[in-house]
């Protein structure tokens, strides 16, 4: 498996995912500037956190008319895997890979802990390795993670089995206090129809060591080298 880890002016988890592919997959991966027009080859694309551009406009907005993104479109509707991590997920959604938007956070500020996720669905490239139910710890950091949809996108959402992750509380359930940001239905992350490109606010990358107080976020990695392998 080769994995493609945008890097646009502004990302700050770049390096963090590049290192998650080869420090603990031990496959290969390579940074794809936002210039780019080739994705060299890669069978994965993660779109990392960060504020790529600023974030001046809105989140993401800029990065959407990226050069590269020309290129992970294209290979998102060839069917190839994508992922988007916090901003990425923003730019996902900015780029109509995903539906929905993600807006600023009900409370106005950035907000930066711990947080607990219920994996909604294992039917996607990146929770085909978890278990559904399963319960996962890692950080958010993030101003703008509100997940916002009308009313018959969050209905088809639902339905199709397109949610994801969703936040919980200590008993898991997706209560207003476990929600750090507002998310509608405590949505903390979604998939289009095929379960080929998966958008998440929360940051797994940065869950993979005990040293940072969780591994949970292996798992999902783990999820991509095993779809893609299969």
């Amino acid at each position: 498996m080769k994995v493609g880890v945008v890097s646009f002016p502004g990302s700050n988890c770049d390096e963090d995912a590049l290192l998650a592919i080869v420090e603990r997959l031990h496959e290969s991966a390579v940074l794809l500037w936002h210039k780019d027009h080739d994705l060299q080859g890669a069978d994965v694309v993660i779109l990392p956190g960060g504020f790529s551009y600023g974030d001046y406009l809105r989140s993401g907005a800029i990065a959407r008319f990226s050069p590269i993104m020309q290129e992970v479109v294209a290979h998102a509707r060839r069917g190839g895997p994508v992922v988007g991590i916090c901003n990425g997920f923003q730019i996902a959604c900015e780029a109509g890979l995903l539906p929905g938007a993600l807006l600023r956070n009900v409370s106005l500020q950035f907000r930066s802990m711990p947080v607990t996720l219920r994996v909604e669905t294992t039917q996607t490239v990146f929770t085909h390795a978890a278990r559904t139910g399963a319960r996962l710890t890692m950080p958010i950091a993030h101003g703008d993670g509100r997940y916002t949809a009308d009313a018959e996108t969050l209905a088809r959402l639902e339905g199709e089995g397109q949610v994801v992750f969703r936040y919980i509380d200590a008993h898991g359930e997706p209560t207003e206090a476990a929600n750090p940001n507002g998310s509608m239905r405590n949505i903390a992350g979604v998939c289009n129809p095929g379960g080929t490109v998966v958008g998440m606010m929360p940051h797994p990358e940065r869950a993979l060591e005990p040293l940072l107080g969780s591994t949970d976020g292996l798992v999902l990695f783990e999820s991509l080298l095993t779809s893609v392998k299969a």
